[in-house]
C-alpha cells in the first residue's frame, strides 16, 4: 500500500476513535472515563484524525477535571434525564419526527441503515435506538469498517451510508440537540462535548460528499 493510500486509512480508523470515544461521552460520567484516558485517547485520535481539534480535546478534559465528578452527574441530569423537565432530548425522533414522539418514522429509518451496515443494538440495551450515542457508535462502525476496506468497490457502499445517515438523520438533527445542550448545560464540559462533536459531524459530511 501507498502512502497516501494508508494515510487514509488511518485517517478513517482514527475518525473511527474519534466518535467511539465521543459516544461514550454522552453516557453518564463515570470515574472510569479519566481511569481509562479516555481523553488521552481521543487526543491521540484527533492527532490523526485532524490535529486543529487536539486543543479542544484538551480543553475538554480540563473542562471535565475542572467541574468534578458530582457536578458533572448533576448536569447530566439535568440534560438528559430530567425527572421533570429534559432540556436536551437524547433522541434524533424528538427533533425529526416532533417534540413529543419516540420511536418515530425516523427512528425507524436510523434502524434500516443500521442492519445495512451490519450493526445490532443490543437487546440489553435500556434506550432508544436513535439515543445520540447510539447513533455516533453506528458511525464508528462505519468509519472502523471504511478504514479496514482495502478495495475501493468495498469502501464505496460504506461511505455511501455514511454520508446518507449524515446528510439524512444525526447530522440534521445534531445541531438542534447541541443548541439544547449549550443553552441548558451549566458545566463547560458538555457546552464544549457540543461544540466538538458538531464540528466533527460537519466535517465528515464534507468529506464523504466529497468522496461520493
Amino acid at each position: 500500500m501507498s502512502d497516501l493510500p494508508k494515510r487514509s486509512h488511518l485517517r478513517h480508523l482514527a475518525r473511527a476513535d474519534v466518535y467511539r470515544l465521543l459516544s461514550a461521552c454522552f453516557y453518564q460520567p463515570e470515574e472510569a472515563f479519566l481511569e481509562e484516558e479516555i481523553f488521552g485517547q481521543l487526543k491521540t485520535a484527533m492527532a490523526v484524525a485532524n490535529p486543529r481539534w487536539v486543543p479542544e480535546a484538551a480543553a475538554l478534559e480540563d473542562a471535565y477535571r475542572s467541574a468534578g465528578q458530582e457536578n458533572l452527574i448533576l448536569d447530566y441530569s439535568r440534560l438528559f434525564l430530567g425527572p421533570f423537565d429534559i432540556l436536551a432530548k437524547p433522541y434524533g425522533s424528538v427533533y425529526l419526527d416532533g417534540e413529543k414522539i419516540v420511536m418515530g418514522d425516523s427512528t425507524l429509518q436510523a434502524m434500516a441503515m443500521y442492519n445495512d451496515g451490519g450493526f445490532e443494538v443490543a437487546e440489553d440495551f435500556k434506550e432508544m435506538p436513535d439515543h445520540v450515542a447510539v447513533e455516533l457508535e453506528f458511525l464508528y462502525l462505519l468509519s472502523f469498517r471504511i478504514g479496514q476496506a482495502e478495495e475501493e468497490g468495498a469502501r464505496a457502499p460504506l461511505i455511501a451510508l455514511k454520508r446518507r445517515f449524515l446528510a439524512g438523520h444525526l447530522g440534521e438533527w445534531f445541531s438542534l440537540l447541541a443548541t439544547a445542550i449549550c443553552q441548558g448545560a451549566e458545566t463547560d464540559f458538555y457546552k464544549q462535548l457540543a461544540d466538538l462533536t458538531e464540528q466533527v459531524l460537519r466535517e465528515d459530511l464534507q468529506e464523504v460528499t466529497e468522496a461520493v
